[in-house]
């Protein structure tokens, strides 16, 4: 039985977008990394961006809160609602159409809670590439990544979310649809909305819809894992790489000889890529729109040229799609194995490009300073300054008793990363778990600034109010 109160929010949905059963309410109350538990009313699920629209417009005037949640693969407790509150979880997973895709415009209309891996498909089908791509993408949805400005694999080459987005459509908190579904690449009209809630972890209103902005697919992929000495060799590379390759890196991630270890270790068919282990790894990947053997060609001369100069130690570039799946399987594999080697503290933070060596030499000394025998294990997409610098229980460590150290070990990393001119969050978000550091991380005037835009678009503080914001 529907409370009274609840009942015009019960009836802005059909059936099968309204649930109350704690049973049938559970998986969107609890998130990946088990550090929130959520609580509901209900969750809603609208078919449509009208339905949307009546369920804020309900949930305003029954003084309801409103959590908005995509695939629910968040890793900060962004789409995690308080329990004891009066809210709901506004779930958008069955509004997942393709609106449109125009392969002149080389753009793709979808809704936000269509899954990332289904328009990457659809766009390859149409021979074109959204080349965003992470590790949840058979199940984290645009909205949701919109919402997060979520980046990946490949963001040195494209950019974050921000950057792979024409127009969204949004509902307001006050359940007003604004459509700014525009496909323009040139439009000086004034401010641009839709970076307010790019990154606006739901806040400010409900992103319904997006134009993405699609790409050639690639002609020439070119995969090498190599072997490096160091971070700082590392970087070094990078830079040559993209000179010699006309700037074609899609991705360079950084592995560590010990978080290799852990895959070879824990996950079946990891294979160690080089003949002899080396302290440190980087997996390149460089692709072309034309066909021919030129960057192949100039990919070979540049490692060829590193190895002389004493900046690479060793490499292999993948003959196969084979074997390019296999060195990326490595890839998926050490994130998998940390699990298996105990308590992880994590961090995602971000530094500029040149200063990411002295970010790992300096939070490793920090870490282990602090608590001696803990394991760093640096890893990830360096090529744009993102280093998820995770860090291992030490062997024999009471795993309840480490993970109780968490936010210590944060405070100690984060204040490395932002004394080098960087952030506590490069692609993960604020949510719930960081929101209190954000006083550290913001001016008073940036501050001052959103809080302003928060209080105009949503006076009432009922759009996920306990996100992000500190």
């Amino acid at each position: 039985m529907v409370d009274a109160g609840l009942k015009p929010l019960r009836d802005a949905v059909d059936a099968a977008g309204w649930i109350d059963d704690p049973l049938d309410m559970a998986p969107y109350l609890h998130e990946q990394r088990g550090r929130f538990e959520g609580g509901a009313l209900a969750v809603v699920r609208p078919l449509s961006t009208e339905q949307v629209a009546a369920v804020v417009t309900a949930a305003r005037q029954a003084g309801v809160q409103i959590v908005p949640q995509g695939g629910n693969t968040g890793l900060v407790g962004a789409s995690m609602s308080y329990p004891g509150e009066r809210a709901i979880v506004l779930s958008l997973q069955r509004m997942n159409r393709i609106r449109e895709l125009d392969v002149l415009d080389y753009s793709a209309t979808v809704e936000a809670g269509c899954i990332l891996a289904n328009v990457q498909q659809v766009a390859e089908a149409a021979d074109r590439l959204f080349p965003l791509s992470l590790g949840s993408e058979g199940s984290c949805t645009i909205g949701g990544l919109l919402s997060t400005n979520a980046g990946g694999t490949m963001t040195i080459r494209y950019g974050n979310m921000r950057e792979l987005v024409l127009g969204i459509e949004a509902v307001l908190p006050d359940g007003r649809i604004w459509n700014g579904l525009r496909r323009l690449h040139k439009n000086n009209t004034g401010y641009d909305l839709k970076h307010l809630f790019i990154g606006g972890e739901g806040t400010l209103g409900i992103v319904t819809a997006a134009v993405l902005k699609l790409f050639p697919q690639p002609r020439q992929v070119e995969t090498a894992f190599v072997a490096v000495p160091d971070p700082k060799a590392a970087i070094e590379l990078l830079a040559r790489l993209r000179m010699a390759t006309g700037d074609a890196l899609v991705s360079f991630e950084l592995i560590p000889r010990m978080l290799l270890g852990f895959a070879l270790k824990h996950i079946e068919k990891v294979v160690d890529p080089l003949d002899s282990p080396h302290p440190w790894y980087v997996l390149v990947e460089a692709t072309a729109g034309t066909q021919g053997g030129m960057l192949r060609t100039a990919i070979e001369d540049a490692l060829t040229k590193a190895l002389g100069d004493g900046l690479i130690v060793d490499a292999t570039l993948a003959e196969s799609q084979a074997k390019r799946d296999a060195l990326w399987f490595i890839r998926e594999a050490i994130v998998q194995s940390q699990k298996f080697e105990g308590g992880s503290i994590k961090h995602d933070i971000s530094v500029p490009v040149s200063r990411v060596a002295d970010f790992i030499a300096q939070a490793s000394a920090a870490v282990q300073a602090a608590m001696p025998g803990v394991r760093p294990v640096p890893f990830g997409h360096v090529g744009d300054g993102n280093i998820h610098f995770n860090l291992t229980q030490p062997v024999g460590a009471d795993q309840a008793a480490y993970l109780d150290q968490w936010e210590r070990m944060n405070h100690i990393v984060h204040q490395v990363a932002l004394d080098l001119g960087g952030s506590i969050s490069a692609e993960h978000g604020i949510g719930r778990f960081k929101r209190d550091e954000m006083r550290l991380v913001k001016s008073p005037v940036e501050l001052d600034m959103m809080l302003r835009i928060k209080a105009a678009l949503d006076p009432n503080g009922s759009m996920n109010p306990h996100a992000l914001l500190p």
